[in-house]
């Protein structure tokens, strides 16, 4: 189809929809042809059904991967139709059984022509065909099982707009972006604490001086984004501190882009660690430090009341 050839594959779940949509057209009238009353969206619960000789309906959902609502209207639909019968279940009330009516066994026993002919037909056309679609399903499947089609365009999405981030080294005309992120974020989770304060309102003498470094990321011309190296003389180590990320620059990897030129920063000093220190509440940012490969440690005491959580990533 030539709309399909100008789109491409952004025309994905389209044809995809069509072509089940064409297939279920033709199985209804394949069900018709062989006097079967079934609808093809049936199917799988009168298959089911045909299997055993009652069953739940959270046990057929489970079975066939629908939800409990679906199967539910489905059996209704069926009930309708004069297919399935429902009954209370003898040993709990409170849980109902279905099963097949009479109807319905009697087309579960002439519908076995039904499955040998649909099935050699696919053979055929398997045959036919320069490429398994059942094994191909099969895989597509099981990959956006692994991960949504959704998760992987938004990565994607999240790639090319970190192509217009820059991450530069601090300078003292982003003393004030320093300390508005940082303190924007933990105004809005927690409390401004005495460490917080002296590290933000005095950067070059309680981080720069001391052997640290911080990073700024520049989108469109604008600081939306930063994040500091501290030396840690107690620990014999560096700390990733003080990441913060506008809200309005949110989703464009900018955390992890900031985390990736601490973590080389470190490298390049020959640490063979950073520490930092978190609250678990912040789940996308406790995500984020375990995309960077921060695992949880047990650390030394800490000066932040907010924090609940140490990780460490040895380099």
């Amino acid at each position: 189809m030539k709309f399909f050839d100008q789109v491409g594959k952004m025309a994905l779940g389209t044809r995809v929809r069509f072509l089940g949509e064409k297939i279920g057209q033709d199985a209804a009238e394949i069900y018709r042809s062989y006097g079967n009353d079934l609808h093809p969206k049936w199917f799988p619960v009168f298959y089911v059904l045909s299997q055993n000789d009652e069953d739940t309906v959270t046990s057929i959902a489970e079975h066939i991967g629908h939800s409990h609502a679906s199967v539910s209207k489905i059996i209704g639909e069926m009930e309708k139709a004069g297919l399935v019968t429902e009954k209370t279940d003898a040993k709990d009330r409170r849980r109902t059984k279905v099963a097949l009516s009479k109807k319905g066994r009697m087309i579960s026993q002439r519908i076995e022509e039904q499955y040998q002919d649909v099935g050699a037909a696919i053979e055929e056309i398997s045959s036919q065909a320069s490429h398994n679609l059942w094994a191909a399903i099969e895989e597509w499947e099981y990959l956006l099982g692994q991960k949504s089609l959704r998760d992987r365009v938004l990565e994607k999405k999240k790639l090319r707009d970190s192509q217009d981030v820059k991450i530069v080294p601090y300078q003292p005309k982003y003393k004030q972006t320093f300390y508005k992120l940082n303190e924007e974020w933990i105004s809005t989770y927690f409390k401004m604490e005495k460490p917080d304060r002296d590290a933000l309102e005095n950067p070059k003498s309680y981080i720069l001086d001391k052997g640290g470094y911080i990073f700024v990321a520049i989108l469109n011309k604008e600081p939306v984004g930063v994040c500091a190296l501290i030396m840690r003389d107690d620990l014999g180590c560096y700390e990733l501190a003080k990441m913060a990320v506008s809200p309005k620059a949110q989703g464009k990897n900018i955390g992890y882009l900031l985390g990736r030129a601490v973590i080389e920063k470190a490298v390049s000093l020959k640490a063979d660690r950073v520490f930092l220190e978190s609250n678990t509440i912040l789940k996308p940012a406790i995500r984020l430090y375990e995309k960077l490969g921060f695992k949880k440690v047990v650390g030394p005491p800490t000066p932040y009341e907010r924090c609940n959580i140490q990780m460490e990533l040895k380099l």
